[in-house]
């Protein structure tokens, strides 16, 4: 077999965009891609950029706006990330956020110092001067702030348009559309957050607003179509919405060049594998190969606990069976994945290098360093929702698209311990009850995701007037828009009822079920 090794976090190429574009200049903020998708929310394509990028890169990808992101550093500090200096002899409009302001007013000639008293959560900001961000918006706005530097004196030509208590300058404006804001329009907590950023891209950028989920799909294919050329792509299929999409744009790209495998690894909820062949193989017409590796993945995951060695025992069996499998077709250079980019954000990768690792997922960061393949990730910059968008663009049926997040280690990361056959039974059992209640009672689509957990943990129990000392199940709901934070659903107590009813009747080996009312953060999603 020929195949080329390849960094799985080598930095995919892209393709000239032929629409309005803007770049997010990342220099670490736990919110840039988040700035990102806000402007994708108001249909202008934008893409998350190192804050290093090289200004010819920039003039290559010919954007009408540039936004500096925040970031935890202070301009003053000797290894603050700045910007190629070039980037201000482009003539580009500019957004500077937070610490991105504080670049703006730092190297063109403004001061910046520490402030006398930080400024954290919510502010009251007076508008001086409405023009540009501010058009057609209150004086009084609240907004969000996070901050422990302040701008004590703008460059020339520059002028405070926005004051707050702790800061005389928290929004600037300056020649060629570059403006300063020293607080979070990306945020929930601006609430006109949002109409700030569409005042910076319609009425300085001028942009159009045209992006639609059709222009990603156009973007996805034509991109993928230049970089596999002729080559041979397989492509990783889990039955979630993510891979579907995935397979789906690449398909769309280079036809029957894909292969799309399909990996039983034991760890999948029940009728998982049979909906994923009806609707890609049989429906899509898209080549697929079904692999029943169950064994092989209990056997790597046999007597481990730690959640991230299962993630990276698991990363690495998906790898080696593609290998396999890619052997057995010939020539395979490309391996697709449905990798999104709350995935990137929490394993931390190229795009987040100042960002910490919160786990390890394993198509991201759980794969190994001696991967066999050149990734094709067509989603890696999009959140789930946006996903969706594209899905049902694509005309992938309405059931799949809006399929519940599985996490990619499937079960074994909802088996707090050893996973064994025998508990994979147990949790899957419970599992199908907790779904079957909340589609039942018309939430599916309301709640984010809805699962259950075995926990390590036994309890006394007391059936049938005999005593008994049984597993207990955790049942996680979560509300979000994205996956980067949740909320636990506030469910009614009939439905949690009837889960908890059935599970311990219906699951041998269970006797008590509880309630995860925890929110991310602290918590995230999974348990593991």
């Amino acid at each position: 077999m020929s195949v080329a090794v390849k960094n799985q976090n080598e930095t995919p190429t892209r393709s000239p965009v032929a629409q309005d574009t803007v770049l997010v200049l990342d220099f670490g903020s736990q919110y840039s891609q988040l700035i990102a998708r806000r402007v994708r929310e108001a249909k202008v394509y934008c893409e998350l950029v190192p804050g290093s990028i090289d200004v010819e890169e920039i003039r290559r990808r010919n954007p009408r706006g540039l936004i500096f992101s925040g970031g935890p550093a202070s301009v003053y500090d000797d290894r603050a990330p700045h910007p190629d200096p070039r980037v201000y002899a482009l003539g580009i409009p500019i957004l500077g956020i937070c610490y991105g302001m504080q670049l703006l007013a730092h190297d063109l000639g403004g001061d910046v110092a520490p402030a006398s008293r930080r400024e954290y959560g919510h502010a009251a900001l007076t508008v001086d001067s409405p023009a540009g961000l501010f058009t057609k918006l209150p004086r009084e706005l609240d907004v969000w702030m996070s901050h422990a530097d302040v701008i004590t004196r703008p460059p020339e030509g520059f002028q405070s348009i926005a004051h707050s208590i702790n800061s005389p300058c928290a929004a600037f404006a300056g020649p060629g559309g570059r403006f300063g804001i020293q607080f979070h329009p990306e945020v929930a907590h601006t609430p006109l957050g949002r109409d700030i950023l569409r005042n910076f891209l319609f009425e300085v950028c001028g942009c159009a607003g045209t992006w639609e989920p059709q222009s990603f799909i156009d973007m996805a294919v034509a991109d993928v179509r230049a970089r596999v050329g002729r080559g041979k792509v397989i492509c990783a299929l889990s039955g979630g919405v993510d891979s579907a999409v995935a397979a789906t744009l690449v398909h769309q790209a280079i036809g029957d060049q894909l292969t799309c495998v399909f990996v039983d690894n034991g760890l999948l909820r029940r009728q998982e594998a049979d909906r994923v062949i009806e609707v890609m193989s049989r429906q899509r017409h898209i080549t697929l190969r079904r692999v029943d590796a169950s064994d092989r993945f209990l056997a790597a995951l046999a007597g481990v606990t730690d959640p991230e060695e299962k993630r990276r025992r698991i990363g690495a069996t998906f790898i080696r069976v593609f290998e396999e499998i890619a052997r057995e077709l010939g020539d395979i250079d490309f391996l697709a994945q449905g990798t999104l980019y709350p995935d990137v954000i929490e394993s931390t990768s190229h795009d987040t290098t100042n960002a910490q690792t919160i786990k390890t997922h394993h198509n991201v960061g759980g794969l190994p360093p001696d991967l066999r393949f050149t990734l094709i990730e067509p989603l890696r910059y999009l959140f789930k929702d946006e996903v969706r968008q594209v899905g049902l663009a694509l005309g992938l049926p309405e059931d799949m698209v809006w399929r519940q997040p599985f996490p990619g280690p499937g079960l074994a990361i909802r088996i707090l311990g050893e996973v064994t056959r025998e508990r994979l039974d147990t949790l899957r059992a419970a599992d199908w009850i907790v779904i079957d209640e909340i589609k039942r009672s018309g939430l599916y689509r309301s709640v984010w995701q809805s699962f259950a957990i075995l926990t390590p943990l036994s309890s006394v129990g007391v059936m049938g007037d005999g005593r008994t000392y049984a597993n207990v199940v955790a049942v996680r709901i979560v509300q979000s828009d994205d996956g980067m934070t949740a909320d636990w659903a506030r469910v009614p107590y009939d439905v949690l009822a009837a889960m908890s009813s059935r599970i311990v009747n219906e699951v041998p080996g269970v006797n008590r079920v509880v309630y995860d009312i925890s929110s991310k953060p602290p918590s995230t999603i999974e348990w593991e």
